[in-house]
C-alpha cells in the first residue's frame, strides 16, 4: 500500500486509477493511514480503501479464501472497458515490485492505443521494439526479435 501510494502520480500521469479493497472496516482504514501509513507516505493513503467485510467482492475477483474469511493481495489492472487485462495473486509475506505494474499498465496501453497491430514481447519497456503480428510474422519471430537483444 505504502509502496503504491508513495508512487501514485506516476500512476496518476498514465491515467490510472487505484482502488484498495479489504475485508476490514473504514474505521480500521482510517487507523491503519493515520497510525502507520501516514508515517510512510506522507500525507497518507492518496486512494480509496474500500471495505469488502462480507467479501463479495473478494468473491467477484477469486481471492476471497473461505476458510480463513480474508481476502489474499491480488492487483488487477483493469482496462477502460472493464475488462480484467492482467491480475496477480500472491501469499502474503511476498511483495510486489511497483515498476512492473507501471511497464504492464504502459504496454497494456501501447497495444491498445494500436488497435491491436502491435504486441510487446518478453521483457519489453516502453520505447523498445514492438512485434506488428500478422501472417508473415508467424514462424519468423526470430527474425526480428531475441530476448538477449532487449
Amino acid at each position: 500500500m505504502s509502496a503504491v501510494a508513495d508512487k501514485y502520480p506516476v500512476l496518476q500521469s498514465l491515467g490510472v486509477e487505484v482502488i484498495s479493497v479489504s475485508v476490514d472496516s473504514h474505521f480500521v482504514h482510517k487507523m491503519w493511514n493515520d497510525h502507520e501509513l501516514s508515517k510512510m507516505v506522507e500525507g497518507g493513503i492518496p486512494f480509496h480503501m474500500a471495505s469488502d467485510q462480507a467479501g463479495n467482492v473478494g468473491r467477484a475477483y477469486g481471492v476471497w479464501d473461505e476458510t480463513q474469511g480474508i481476502e489474499l493481495r491480488g492487483r488487477f489492472i483493469i482496462d477502460p472497458d472493464g475488462i480484467i487485462q492482467a491480475m496477480e495473486v500472491l501469499t502474503p509475506p511476498v511483495g510486489r515490485r511497483f515498476a512492473e505494474s507501471v511497464r504492464q499498465v504502459q504496454a497494456f496501453q501501447l497495444v491498445r492505443a494500436s488497435g491491436g497491430k502491435e504486441a510487446t514481447p518478453a521483457g519489453w519497456e516502453p520505447g523498445k521494439l514492438t512485434l506488428k503480428p500478422n501472417p508473415d510474422l508467424v514462424g519468423r519471430v526470430w527474425e526480428v526479435w531475441k530476448p538477449d537483444m532487449e
